[in-house]
């Protein structure tokens, strides 16, 4: 029996691949605009997205130092949330300016602001950050699902300890928005490993799909993981099951960085309460990009059959 959950919001974990994603088709890229179709459609009040990098400038705090360069994740226990209120657009390879340079962003600094208080009274040394700017891994996604606009959009960093139950936890915090018609979405990759890829199509011809041979068994065994436990657990067991993903034999070849894992992390920590117990989730798309990176979209939950108006 389906869970009675008709008042929330569904969730998405999105592997959004190479940035040549932004600018090739795909049946990732179509189920992108399927979903930012049906968010539309439902009049939602915004989007809340963790994200796995974001480009950045070093904090002069010691205690609560960053990594500078494409990987930004905040050290020791914090975290923080984007509160730029223009923030550009970091330029993307292979991918032409026209895709993407021209789209307005649109940061929701009043949901933002609402965050970093829900997550202060959950415990997180958290806060706002407004100097850094956008990667491929938001806008990516949300050029593809909103190509008409981008709706209003709250980004939450990742924490570079890379605990799984610490990452759940946020987005278990932050599920209530599911109530309020807020969509949630992580934003990484199912397998995403970037030294076993294989560039060299990319590279020479300009295309990502390119496959000479079949992906390798590692990257087979870990994305068919990934699918059964999202698809085949629900509610507190798709918590368990996700962070012992990080304990599978194949994880380190899958991930050569925990980075991009822990979106998944905080999508099971929304979409895993007690509530959620049996609740449906869907792989909606797959892409194979560089022979050995699998970008699979999957949905927990589904929208109420009635359509806002």
């Amino acid at each position: 029996m389906l869970a009675n959950n008709i008042g929330l919001t569904p969730v998405h974990f999105f592997s959004h691949g190479s940035t040549m994603m932004l600018g090739e088709e795909s049946e990732s890229a179509d189920y992108w605009k399927k979903c930012g179709d049906e968010a539309l459609e439902r009049n939602i009040k915004g989007i809340v997205i963790m994200v796995p990098h974001i480009p950045h400038t070093p904090d002069t705090d010691n205690t609560a130092n960053t990594y500078q360069g494409a990987h930004w994740d905040c050290m020791g226990d914090k975290i923080e949330l984007s509160t730029n209120p223009n923030p550009n657009k970091s330029p993307v390879a292979y991918v032409h300016p026209d895709k993407y340079q021209n789209y307005k962003l649109n940061p929701d600094l009043e949901t933002t602001h609402r965050c970093v208080q829900m997550l202060v009274q959950e415990g997180f040394n958290v806060s706002g950050n407004d100097t850094f700017d956008w990667i491929h891994d938001v806008y990516l996604i949300l050029i593809r699902m909103f190509p008409g606009g981008c709706p209003p959009t709250t980004l939450v960093s990742a924490n570079a300890r890379y605990d799984p139950h610490f990452h759940m936890k946020i987005g278990s915090t932050l599920r209530q928005l599911r109530r309020e018609n807020y969509l949630i979405i992580g934003t990484g990759g199912a397998v995403h490993n970037l030294y076993r890829n294989r560039w060299a199509p990319m590279m020479r011809f300009r295309d990502n799909f390119a496959m000479d041979t079949p992906p390798e068994d590692w990257a087979m065994e870990f994305r068919q993981a990934v699918e059964d436990v999202i698809t085949k657990t629900s509610g507190v067991q798709l918590r368990r099951a996700m962070t012992r993903l990080m304990k599978h034999p194949r994880f380190r070849d899958a991930h050569a960085t925990d980075d991009h894992f822990m979106a998944a992390m905080f999508v099971a920590g929304a979409a895993g309460d007690e509530e959620d117990e049996n609740t449906p989730a869907i792989l909606g798309a797959e892409s194979w990009e560089l022979t050995n990176m699998c970008n699979s979209q999957f949905t927990f939950g589904r929208w109420p059959k009635e359509i806002a108006v």
